[in-house]
């Protein structure tokens, strides 16, 4: 029989703190041990030391109940005199106190499919870290090792409680993964390589210049580069047995610790839990600190993103609640250990109190349909699974990403409109959904198509061993579980509270309506075309054509005009400035004083009959505000004339000249893309501009460098590409209308006379 001594005045060291179930323990001390010394292994995160995070961490909701049962100074009295920070990370962990009595090593990374280095430096890395800390110092304590019950890799039938059996030389694979990132940092700066990368930034970023079809390159590589090392590590776990990296990693950090720790004549007990989800009782029922493993899946359901999903339904998904893995790891803490005979224990439910997948999903599909997640046109009907097996759901998920695939091709080549864009919005949307469903099938498939049943023979003899006045709240009885009750009544609510307060934060359109903050160290940048006008270069060269051109090259110029189209076309493709130098050779010939004479009359006219009220709203918000409104453009200084009186700076392109008549070649590099960019960051710093408060407003996607540049963009009425953008950085998308016919404009008002007249109307409104 097991023998357990209950941790009285022992000096605990415990790793990983911070993390979910790290939290758990360091309440549980606290709470239910208050004679034992506690000391934390914290890396500072930013400008915040390990301190810092110890005194963010006691605002938690676990530490919450026994924070209100002491009394807030009391308690944070407490931690002061029982909680030691040691500052250090898993590899550089420094001088270890001497008179450490037990150490809980429940530090990890918490991703299945992390790059391999990663997995390895943290996992294995980080247990040669401590262990080696642990031999170098005084101390010599029984090590509780937190690993996982799914250490045994891919196998079938019934896992002992024991030692793993396998040969892998885990030093070579250490140095191996270690070594990973330089090889394959090495194969993505290959001329391959790099040509496919910019091919595609070109074909995508090509309008918005040079540096950005650089700058995204380079992104595209670093994320091959993660992508590929994410493979490495699965492809490595496969190969050698493995579900996953992380399971292989923590294989690997339970042989560690056996053959530095354990062989070297010390205690060791190994705790391997299976899925840990929320607390059943301690320190209050449901509670959580974020989504943990099996929640993505369950709310893909709730969501209505999983038609259908590949699990066996006879399979075990074995769940255990955070407090039953705090009470059995403090329990084997507690026991006394044999030096000659480290012990393992399976916490887990699956040959004690089973839950067939099938059982799990009857529970997910009871309490969404009883209480389904909100949508935007009502609530969110779940699907119904069948379980057709995987090779079904495989065959019909690759249909479905080829057929959405294809319709953003079509839609991407379509005019942009709202419409378009909506119908985009629904693409994507699907496609997302597709990637959950790729990356759930991916990730999940070991866990729900598993047919292994955890022994759990040592951990209720364990159980057996607890004083008989031990409280339900500290024990770990699984049989006690009632998984309807478990999942309804506590785990489901908790996940879809978490779901609701994410959902509740503001969106990016949410925060256009917004007032602006009165500054007058910012800027508001408007583009003209497509953005403060519904017309173009082409539309205002036919103005100016059709009023000039004699009666006699009528049809001559229409001929050579349509003619040039394609050559126009493929020129704004590739490059806004190529388009704007090549376009503008047609005004070669015109007379400065026949289009200032059509600025003045019919041409000026026609442009503010295609403006767009909202856009002279929003300026004239930004000068109410203090902000200085400028006007860039790339069409030339004689035909903005009329949206001078609008904006505080007007800067546009210029034509040569020659005795009044225009050459058809301009007079400086045409301002956009990268170059508008340039002269945006000379003109803040000249003017003492705070880009970052800033504001732009652009329609193209040949706008984006100059967008990035302030912090706040918006992109008005985008093209497909400045549309996909936006939505990724979650920018703000407005849709300006052009004015009805009869419709009046806003009239032009000077800054202060705006503000003078606010200040007038508050005052009238308070008296």
């Amino acid at each position: 029989m097991t023998t357990i001594k209950a941790l009285s005045n022992e000096h605990v060291f415990l790793t990983g703190a911070t993390g979910f179930v790290g939290q758990a323990i360091l309440e549980r001390l606290l709470s239910s041990h208050p004679g034992t010394r506690i000391s934390i292994l914290v890396r500072g995160k930013g400008s915040t030391s390990g301190e810092g995070r110890l005194t963010n961490l006691m605002r938690k909701p676990v530490f919450a109940q026994w924070i209100d049962s002491l009394g807030k100074d009391e308690a944070l009295a407490e931690v002061a005199r029982r909680v030691t920070v040691i500052e250090g990370s898993l590899t550089e962990v420094g001088t270890l106190p001497d008179d450490i009595d037990v150490v809980i090593h429940g530090a990890s990374t918490v991703s299945f499919d992390p790059p391999i280095d990663e997995a390895f430096d943290t996992n294995v890395g980080g247990a040669t870290g401590i262990y080696t800390a642990l031999l170098e110092s005084k101390s010599r304590p029984h090590v509780v090792h937190i690993s996982t019950a799914y250490v045994g890799g891919i196998r079938k039938g019934i896992v002992p409680e024991a030692a793993l059996t396998h040969e892998v030389d885990w030093r070579a694979e250490y140095e191996a993964a270690r070594t990973a990132r330089a090889r394959v940092e090495f194969e993505s700066r290959q001329p391959e390589a790099l040509r496919a990368q910019l091919t595609a930034a070109k074909a995508r970023h090509g309008k918005a210049g040079p540096q950005a079809v650089a700058q995204f390159a380079e992104t595209a590589r670093t994320e091959w580069v993660h992508d590929r090392l994410v493979d490495y590590g699965r492809m490595r776990a496969e190969s050698l047995g493995w579900t996953d990296v992380y399971t292989l990693t923590k294989a690997f950090a339970e042989r560690v610790a056996e053959e530095m720790w354990a062989q070297a004549g010390h205690r060791l007990s190994v705790v391997r839990p299976s899925i840990i989800e929320s607390a059943l009782h301690h320190p209050f029922p449901g509670w959580i600190d974020g989504f943990k493993v099996a929640d993505p899946l369950i709310l893909a359901y709730g969501r209505g993103q999983l038609p259908d999903f590949p699990g066996l339904p006879d399979s075990i998904l074995d769940v255990i609640p955070v407090d039953f893995v705090v009470n059995a790891t403090l329990a084997a803490a507690a026991t006394k250990a044999d030096p000659a005979a480290p012990k393992y224990y399976h916490v887990s439910s699956g040959a004690s109190n089973p839950l067939p997948f099938h059982r799990m999903y009857e529970n997910v599909n009871a309490y969404f349909t009883a209480n389904p997640l909100p949508a935007e046109d009502g609530e969110i009907s779940v699907p119904l699974w069948r379980f057709p097996g995987g090779l079904r759901v495989e065959k019909a998920l690759v249909k479905r990403e080829r057929q959405a695939a294809r319709a953003e091709r079509v839609i991407t080549r379509m005019p942009t409109t709202p419409r378009t864009r909506r119908w985009l919005d629904e693409v994507k949307s699907g496609q997302h959904q597709l990637e959950v469903l790729r990356a759930f099938t991916n990730l999940y498939r070991a866990y729900v198509q598993t047919e292994i049943i955890f022994d759990d023979a040592n951990t209720r003899e364990l159980l057996a061993s607890l004083p008989k006045k031990t409280p339900e709240s500290a024990r770990f009885d699984v049989t006690d579980i009632d998984w309807e009750n478990y999942f309804q009544q506590v785990h489901f609510p908790a996940i879809t509270t978490l779901t609701r307060a994410f959902a509740n934060r503001p969106t990016a359109k949410a925060r256009t309506v917004r007032r602006l903050p009165e500054r007058s160290d910012v800027v508001a940048v408007f583009d003209l075309e497509g953005t403060v006008v519904d017309s173009n270069l082409v539309k205002q060269y036919l103005l100016l054509w059709g009023g000039t051109v004699p009666r006699s090259k009528v049809v001559h110029d229409l001929a050579n005009f349509t003619f040039s189209l394609r050559k126009y076309l493929r020129a704004e493709r590739r490059d806004r400035g190529e388009f704007i130098r090549t376009f503008m050779r047609r005004y070669e010939g015109f007379k400065i004083v026949e289009i200032e004479r059509m600025v003045r009359g019919s041409f000026g006219r026609a442009m503010m009959r295609r403006v767009m009220p909202d856009a002279l709203l929003r300026v004239q918000e930004h000068r109410n505000a203090g902000h200085r409104t400028i006007l860039v453009t790339g069409t030339i200084d004689l035909m903005v004339t009329p949206f001078l009186p609008y904006f505080d700076e007007v800067v546009a392109g210029r034509m040569h000249e020659r005795d009044g008549v225009l050459t058809g070649f301009l007079a400086d590099p045409p301002l956009v893309d990268e170059a508008r960019a340039a002269w945006l960051r000379h003109y803040a710093e000249l003017n003492g501009i705070n880009l970052s408060q800033s504001y732009g407003y652009g329609d193209s996607h040949a706008d984006l460098m100059w967008l990035q540049l302030v912090g706040n963009p918006s992109a008005v009425n985008p093209d497909v590409n400045l549309y996909k953008h936006a939505q990724e950085k979650r920018w703000n998308v407005l849709d300006w209308k052009r004015r009805a016919p009869n419709s009046r404009i806003p009239r032009p008002r000077d800054a202060a006379a705006a503000k003078q007249e606010g200040e007038e109307q508050n005052s009238t409104s308070s008296s």
